[in-house]
């Protein structure tokens, strides 16, 4: 593959993955420069020409400064376009503001179409992002957005590193249910949901397991954790009900505020997350973390998309 036309652009922080990527493809990140002044404001110069070149930007956006990052996103996109790339995708593996993708209440906006506003209108050509919380997100924009998956690498990761013959795939709640049933028809597994009942608004009074659990090795599927107090009382349940062992894989590992205490102090055996999110020095705090590397996915995703190939391939297949 000739990667003289591509440029691989990544941010001065969380540039794990980015790099990950680069070695993939064979080629260095496009060096760029950041600076910071005494007010916060950024200072940003790509330190060579983009001119008509086909331009990928790589960004891990994780718990924290979300909005520094995203604002950061922005102003590489347009530079990039000020600098008269050819064409500039943005590859977002975990899309910010996806939870706010409708309407909930009076008066409350739509964050998730502001973020697709922001980006077409600072240059954005195509989107490339992972399990998106709401497909429909991509009808936000006005240009392609491609949603690659998480599955085939979560798939090969069960076969490789689970007794999956002895296991059964969990949905944490009823709105997963359909990614379950997904994974465990690709595994030829049974599958069982967790209903959560709702005394109050927003507070969870107790969560009723559908299905049976006893003797099984339960995977529960997510696409999403943050404090992971959810997966914590699940795995309670599904133990009570007579399970062997718990997991939990989640695409985007957030892991924000006490999640790390709640993983440690939980009986799952083990949370596996991509590296979509930036999550190393929780890694060192938690020795029931595990990572599935998803920079194989997203590096034959720009190979393909630079050289004009579907990418649906990617859909049901994760690259070695």
């Amino acid at each position: 593959m000739s990667t003289n036309s591509i440029k691989l652009l990544a941010s001065d922080v969380h540039r794990g993955l980015a790099e990950l990527v680069a070695q993939r493809l064979g080629m260095p990140l496009t060096p760029c420069e950041f600076k910071r002044d005494s007010t916060g404001e950024i200072q940003f110069s790509i330190d060579e020409s983009v001119r008509d070149e086909d331009c990928f930007i790589i960004c891990q956006i994780g718990s924290g400064v979300v909005n520094d990052r995203v604002l950061e996103l922005l102003i590489m996109i347009n530079a990039c376009k000020t600098a008269s790339a050819r064409r500039i995708t943005v590859i977002l593996p975990n899309f910010p503001y996806a939870r706010q993708d409708r309407k909930d209440k009076s008066r409350a906006p739509i964050t998730a179409k502001l973020m697709a506003d922001m980006l077409t209108t600072a240059g954005c050509n195509h989107v490339i992002t992972m399990d998106l919380h709401a497909s429909q997100i991509q009808g936000f924009f006005d240009v392609p957005v491609d949603n690659l998956y998480a599955e085939p690498s979560v798939v090969r990761y069960i076969k490789e590193k689970v007794n999956y013959n002895e296991a059964i795939i969990i949905s944490p709640d009823a709105g997963g249910a359909k990614r379950a049933a997904g994974l465990a028809d690709r595994l030829d597994l049974n599958f069982a949901l967790i209903h959560k009942e709702r005394a109050v608004a927003n507070q969870v009074s107790r969560m009723v397991l559908v299905g049976d659990v006893t003797d099984k090795i339960c995977i529960i599927v997510d696409d999403m954790a943050d404090t992971c107090g959810t997966l914590a009382k699940a795995a309670q349940v599904l133990l009570d009900n007579g399970a062997k062992s718990v997991i939990a894989i989640v695409t985007h590992g957030i892991l924000s505020g006490n999640a790390v205490a709640n993983i440690n102090n939980s009986n799952l055996d083990k949370v596996v997350c991509t590296n979509t999110v930036p999550f190393e020095d929780k890694l060192k705090l938690c020795p029931k973390l595990d990572t599935i590397d998803v920079s194989a996915v997203l590096a034959e995703a720009v190979r393909r998309l630079h050289n004009g190939e579907s990418i649906s391939y990617l859909f049901k297949n994760a690259p070695l």
